[in-house]
């Protein structure tokens, strides 16, 4: 905003067409500043029937950037803009500053007025006479130009952004949709085999119906998270907590990623003691918390990696949940920065991801009163943690 009054001033002070006298007055609300206003435009309006000059009053409370700018500290105040130099008068003595400095700004304008005559006739006889010009307008339309650029720019950038978005869930989509169509393939099949035997057919029944059921679920928690992000990030979620078996939830999301761990040869290690109370949440977002730092630990750790899973119970009051992963791990300077929404690793650029992941994490810990936190470091992995309230 400086910057354009900057501009705008350096355009004025330089142009050889405006040469009259050109004054910003500036004023309060104050009735004591009031009363020395009006004594100010009184004394003005004698000179005017002998000088012309162009008055602008300006309020300083809907002008504060032309405030700072000028760094005015006193009300009122009384900006010669042009002719330059620019000059500033303010006190309670401002009427005798201007019958000091009165003479002079005019013996300037008749000095600039002989120099300039045969370009201002030019100019009169090319364009016409000059419209006056209100400078506080220009320079307010010239800010509001500005921020409206801004404006456009920050609106782009959400637009190319959900683009992005867009071309990822496209792909991210096919693996758990195309695992769940074969599954649904062979079922299919195996109805038509007469030859298999009523046992078999019922177990491979079960598995393809889990299989199935597990990729839709992971579709379902990708689609979740999108539509939750669009929405903003920041916005505050709706939740519905109630006792809830992390054992058996962390059992059931577990089991939607059997296959990709499977696929990478991984190793899964997972300690979840049986007397782990009830935690006081809800299931669809701790459902949703679970499987996007599992998602991103397989997702990171290369093959025959390892990931782990443990719960503990620490004190009467809270549920201490790690996953842990032997990826390439985060470095130190953006470990608190990875929370934050859209933000991603240089190294990352190029990848799928969306990310909003990790930052959705964290709303979701902080609706249920927790916290979550990393411990990482380059080349040695990553173990994410987050605490949830006991049920009592």
């Amino acid at each position: 905003m400086l910057q354009s009054n900057q501009q705008y001033f350096d355009h004025q002070e330089n142009s050889v067409e405006e040469l009259s006298l050109q004054l910003l007055l500036f004023v309060d609300k104050r009735s004591s500043s009031q009363k020395q206003v009006r004594k100010i435009r009184t004394y003005l309006e004698k000179l005017s029937s002998e000088y012309f000059f162009k008055l602008d009053v300006i309020e300083i409370e809907k002008q504060p950037h032309l405030v700072e700018y000028l760094k005015l500290v006193a009300t009122p105040a009384l900006v010669k803009i042009s002719p330059t130099p620019r000059q500033t008068l303010a006190g309670g003595n401002l009427i005798e500053q201007l019958e000091k400095w009165w003479p002079k700004w005019q013996a300037t304008q008749e000095e600039l007025k002989v120099k300039s005559s045969h370009n201002l006739l030019e100019s009169t006889s090319t364009h016409g006479i000059n419209q006056e010009v209100n400078y506080a307008e220009k320079i307010q339309l010239k800010d509001e130009i500005f921020a409206l650029k801004q404006e456009r720019e920050g609106l782009v950038a959400q637009l190319r952004f959900k683009d992005q978005i867009l071309a990822i869930l496209a792909h991210d989509l096919r693996t758990p949709l195309t695992a769940a169509s074969m599954a649904v393939e062979t079922l299919e099949l195996s109805e038509q085999n007469e030859q298999l035997e009523a046992e078999k057919r019922k177990y491979l029944k079960q598995r393809l119906f889990k299989h199935a059921k597990n990729q839709f679920g992971i579709m379902d928690s990708m689609i979740s998270e999108l539509l939750q992000s669009s929405q903003n990030v920041n916005a505050k979620l709706q939740i519905n907590p109630s006792s809830l078996d992390l054992k058996r939830l962390c059992q059931e999301v577990v089991a939607q990623f059997d296959s990709r761990l499977l696929e990478k040869s991984m190793i899964f290690k997972k300690d979840i003691p049986q007397d782990i109370p009830c935690v006081y949440a809800d299931e669809e977002l701790i459902r949703q918390l679970i499987s996007n730092l599992l998602d991103n630990a397989i997702k990171y750790t290369p093959e025959r990696g390892q990931i782990s899973l443990s719960v503990l119970h620490r004190t009467n009051q809270k549920v201490h949940v790690s996953i842990s992963d032997t990826g390439p791990g985060i470095p130190p300077e953006t470990r608190e920065q990875i929370f934050e929404d859209n933000f991603r690793l240089q190294r990352d650029r190029d990848r799928e991801g969306y990310g909003i992941g990790l930052a959705m994490c964290q709303q979701i810990v902080c609706v249920h009163h927790g916290q979550i936190w990393v411990e990482s470091s380059p080349e040695n992995g990553s173990c994410f943690q987050f605490t949830l309230l006991v049920y009592k």
